[in-house]
């Protein structure tokens, strides 16, 4: 394999003149740089970022953390990111936390080691002090963390969710429970209060109906099962993501319950899942592609030293309507 020194003798010119050529740093005579770069040509050489990265702590490599890499949420978010990253030279690292501030840790302190140059947490385990201590640039997207410095990326939860309770009152539901995420998750609560905006309001709300799923389809599965069998009225169910609702979708397929004759189900997330399975599901869908498109151009620009726009996005959200609501 050859070294930059190879280069640097095919050439006739210094390693000095060559590291400027390949970091684009410094004055190079037009025609010095035609031969190094043929000489890199002729030899087939690579550089050596890592070793690059040590002198100028720049490794055009960014990391991408996210919870639940099972999710389909997540990839569909993660494409986005790769793609705009990708079309500004950028290499994209994913980590998968399974929600655990320990391993999140654990990959965040590796990445910094080899000179990361920033990250886009899709994953906030960490508390909003342990983020100020990174000390390079951080975009948090989805996941909101309680910081007015850290930029973010999300979307209208509150109000998808509250829309979403509205159209299955307005379809005739009388009894309406919501499947929530994890209570620690700021998303999760806004979509829980957009719930009880409407639902309060209601002479048969009780906290009963409301029950955690843990962003999860095999918790959700369960948790509606013991919901429809304690409470066997309910007629509607809004679950606080889309693979929750499926879940939500499978227990009434078991219990023999008609979606939507008898039970009508909304999601949250609009994942390209919700379109295969039948019937076919309602969600409030997010502009997934958008999120993660924004929060890659932000790090970028905070990697560059470039002003932004604004530290906070909260993206539109569509109210899709699908087989789990439309009734016969």
């Amino acid at each position: 394999m050859a070294t930059i020194r190879d280069v640097s003798k095919l050439a006739g010119v210094s390693v000095a003149t060559v590291s400027r050529v390949l970091n684009r740093s410094g004055y190079v005579h037009e025609e010095t740089e035609r031969k190094v770069l043929k000489a890199i040509k002729t030899l087939n050489y690579t550089p050596n970022f890592v070793a690059r990265s040590l002198s100028n702590k720049r490794t055009s490599t960014i990391g991408l953390m996210v919870p639940d890499i099972t999710n389909p949420f997540f990839p569909e978010l993660a494409r986005a990111v790769e793609d705009v990253m990708q079309l500004y030279g950028y290499t994209t690292i994913l980590g998968n936390s399974d929600e655990s501030a320990q391993k999140e840790k654990q990959y965040i302190a590796a990445l910094k080691q080899r000179y990361i140059d920033g990250f886009i947490l899709a994953s906030t385990a960490l508390t909003a002090d342990e983020v100020h201590t990174f000390d390079m640039p951080v975009v948090v997207l989805d996941r909101a963390i309680l910081s007015d410095k850290v930029p973010m990326v999300t979307s209208k939860n509150r109000e998808g969710a509250r829309k979403a309770t509205e159209l299955l009152l307005a379809q005739g539901c009388r009894k309406i429970a919501h499947l929530r995420g994890p209570a620690q998750l700021m998303n999760a609560d806004e979509r829980c209060r957009g719930y009880l905006d409407v639902a309060e309001r209601e002479e048969w709300f009780h906290s009963g109906l409301i029950v955690p799923g843990n962003y999860d389809m095999k918790r959700a599965t369960e948790a509606t099962l013991t919901l429809l069998k304690e409470y066997p009225d309910i007629d509607g169910i809004f679950a606080g993501n889309d693979t929750m609702a499926i879940g939500a979708m499978r227990a009434a397929q078991t219990l023999g319950i008609s979606i939507p004759e008898n039970l009508a189900i909304i999601g949250f997330d609009g994942i390209a899942m919700g379109e295969i399975v039948y019937p076919e599901l309602t969600t409030v869908a997010q502009p997934i592609y958008d999120m993660g498109a924004l929060a890659a151009r932000m790090l970028i620009k905070m990697i560059e030293r470039q002003p932004l726009d604004s530290l906070y996005y909260e993206l539109d959200v569509q109210l899709i309507e699908r087989g789990t609501t439309r009734r016969v």
